[in-house]
């Protein structure tokens, strides 16, 4: 039997790499490509293990160093460069399925890419349809792809959906763990450090969506990804916080009845499912006991607190480029955290004052493009906001 040809766009991330050891635990595929940003000692041993001849490096200069390094070890490796490379490599003619897995806009024209070539597509990059859904959806109708969710919560309203009609749904209801800081007010937020937010109590993720966690962002993010995964419109959309994370998420339906999708807290469950659908496959993989489960609380996420996530509501009220304004200036204030420019709590106040101004200059367009929402971006770069 053939096997299916996968490429991951972002094989050297956490979701990357764990898709790879989903992929060899099942061996039932064969990875033939690999893409990453810069992580070029990763991605030389991953291509050692998985044996891909094709990768695509989006730094220049670490692409010519992992050329060099190739010739040096007499590896026959094709390296394509850039953003071109990325998109070259997720339209490869061989390939039946591509996992997108980077993280930022930069996921958005891979996918393009991906579904212009027909492709299977799982679909890991929150910001693709944040900020593209507009064009990314009406795509995906038109080759007839498969774009499958990896996002924990968005397979478990997709497997919650099988064997459902859209017209029986009254709503979906999306799980938050709450982040490290549920429970906690303003106050308790000002001094918070870098290690602080990184500490997530359930989950084990990258950096850039583990502070997207702490500050409930991830949470808009996912709303809004959600809007266009499913064509729900955002009053049908609600959040719950599920502190154990057990539940993933649920969808209601007009009869009353809720489905959810319950498991331990780890990514190869749904990266298993996004490439396997209904055919499951075993992994090595924790189940849950519910005989030493004491309770399974909800809780309402808390707005006041976590502005990011109101931030949100009004972002998709607005409408237009203003959810990619959105997702641009968390993307910036994130990394400014890391780098300890800005204060925990500076975070959103910097994804605030960025879509004021947005506004105020009367830059936001209805109908755009992908180069307008990637200059979504040099907006929030541009953006000047001190420590506080």
């Amino acid at each position: 039997m053939k096997k299916d040809r996968v490429v991951i766009i972002g094989s050297t991330g956490s979701i990357g790499r764990q898709t790879i050891e989903v992929i060899k635990a099942v061996g039932d595929k064969e990875i033939v490509g690999l893409a990453c940003k810069s992580d070029i000692k990763t991605l030389y041993n991953q291509v050692l293990e998985t044996k891909a001849r094709l990768v695509a490096i989006y730094d220049e200069v670490a692409a010519n160093e992992f050329s060099e390094i190739c010739k040096k070890k007499k590896l026959k490796v094709k390296v394509l460069v850039g953003l071109k490379g990325l998109e070259e490599l997720s339209s490869y003619k061989k390939v039946d399925i591509v996992v997108v897995s980077v993280v930022g806009m930069i996921g958005i024209r891979p996918t393009v890419a991906s579904i212009k070539a027909k492709k299977t597509i799982c679909l890991a990059n929150k910001e693709t349809l944040v900020c593209a859904g507009d064009i990314i959806m009406p795509l995906v109708k038109k080759y007839k792809v498969d774009l499958r969710p990896i996002d924990s919560e968005h397979s478990a309203i997709w497997q919650s959906l099988v064997g459902e009609k859209k017209s029986t749904i009254k709503k979906i209801i999306i799980t938050a763990s709450g982040g490290p800081f549920y429970g906690k007010t303003l106050k308790d937020l000002k001094d918070i450090k870098v290690e602080d937010a990184l500490k997530h109590p359930n989950w084990s993720m990258g950096r850039k969506i583990t502070i997207d966690s702490s500050t409930l962002v991830n949470k808009g993010l996912e709303v809004i990804e959600a809007h266009h995964l499913f064509d729900m419109p955002y009053d049908k959309i609600e959040i719950v916080v599920q502190r154990e994370s057990l539940i993933h998420s649920m969808v209601e339906f007009v009869d009353g009845a809720i489905k959810a999708e319950l498991g331990v807290p780890s990514m190869k469950i749904p990266i298993e499912f996004a490439l396997y659908k209904e055919n499951r496959k075993y992994i090595k993989e924790k189940s849950i006991d519910f005989t030493k489960i004491d309770k399974i609380s909800i809780g309402k996420p808390d707005l006041k607190t976590f502005k990011g996530l109101k931030l949100m509501y009004d972002a998709v009220k607005v409408g237009g480029l203003m959810p990619s304004v959105y997702n641009a200036l968390n993307e910036v204030a994130v990394k400014r955290f890391l780098d300890k420019k800005i204060s925990y709590l500076g975070i959103t106040d910097f994804i605030e004052k960025g879509m004021k101004v947005f506004i105020k200059k009367g830059l936001n367009k209805k109908k755009f493009t992908i180069e307008d929402i990637e200059k979504t971006m040099d907006f929030a770069e541009s953006i000047k906001y001190e420590r506080k």
